[in-house]
């Protein structure tokens, strides 16, 4: 007589922030075709979500997994708190949380002043933390494990003074990374990854980023599917914590005098 089908592991959530569209849309996708369950996330762009998660349902409808949209201002701390329980609500338990969604408004030594530096503190500094202390306190109650994944910027290894603000909120966040894996162990684990420069912005033309994407040492950049792979393997291995990922070809190893979207390519 044969043994007996060993029960299916329970599925595995993700709250992935950003996740309508761009560099969160292809994490949650990619998540979904690893058998993960996402919820996602976003501010304005409700249709996008809808579609994100049309896409995640129709990866995984064989599974029988579900996926599901969130909305919330990450800058508003009220609705930063209220999100993951909201999560929880829908899906019953939550593993992870991957922080994709970040301001990115541009100024420099010379314009900056508190309010810039605000807005980016709130919502790319603030809100992963609250993120993680909220995925801490759940997984306390089950008494399981889980993992936060901090998207940041090879910025932080090749610094440059464009993107004042911007770029002191990820360097707050990346120094977070190591205090949020000591204060949160045994529970959660908390990764940071870091890409180069991987997707057009309405800065760049199509030109613009093909020359700008080559320069690194490995001829390349990194590519949205680089970095949704290196998110779920950190999500994923599980004795990785305290420590950064760069996923950028190799460009943290070079000095720009400037940030990509600046360049002057004459």
């Amino acid at each position: 007589m044969l043994p007996p089908n060993p029960p299916s592991p329970p599925a595995r959530t993700a709250l992935v922030t950003g996740a309508g569209k761009r560099l969160g849309r292809e994490i949650a996708l990619t998540l979904a075709r690893g058998g993960w369950q996402v919820a996602v996330h976003y501010r304005h762009s409700d249709q996008d979500a809808i579609q994100t998660v049309a896409d995640c349902a129709h990866i995984t409808s064989a599974s029988g997994l579900k996926h599901h949209k969130f909305q919330a201002d990450l800058a508003d701390e009220a609705a930063v708190r209220a999100l993951l329980p909201q999560v929880v609500a829908y899906f019953g338990a939550v593993d992870a949380v991957v922080n994709c969604a970040s301001t990115f408004e541009h100024d420099s030594a010379a314009t900056f002043g508190f309010a810039a530096l605000e807005q980016h503190l709130r919502s790319n500094t603030g809100a992963p933390i609250l993120l993680a202390q909220a995925l801490h306190s759940h997984l306390q109650t089950r008494n399981a494990g889980g993992v936060v994944v901090n998207l940041l910027d090879q910025k932080l290894w090749n610094l440059n003074p464009d993107f004042f603000s911007y770029t002191l909120s990820k360097a707050a966040l990346e120094v977070a990374n190591t205090m949020l894996a000591q204060a949160l162990a045994p529970h959660v684990r908390v990764v940071g990854v870091a890409p180069g420069l991987t997707l057009k912005s309405h800065m760049l033309s199509d030109e613009q980023f093909a020359v700008l994407h080559q320069i690194s040492p490995l001829g390349r950049s990194s590519t949205a599917a680089d970095v949704a792979a290196t998110v779920k393997f950190a999500l994923e291995n599980g004795s990785i914590t305290g420590t950064t990922l760069l996923v950028d070809g190799g460009q943290h190893l070079m000095q720009f005098e400037r940030d990509f979207s600046l360049m002057d390519l004459t």
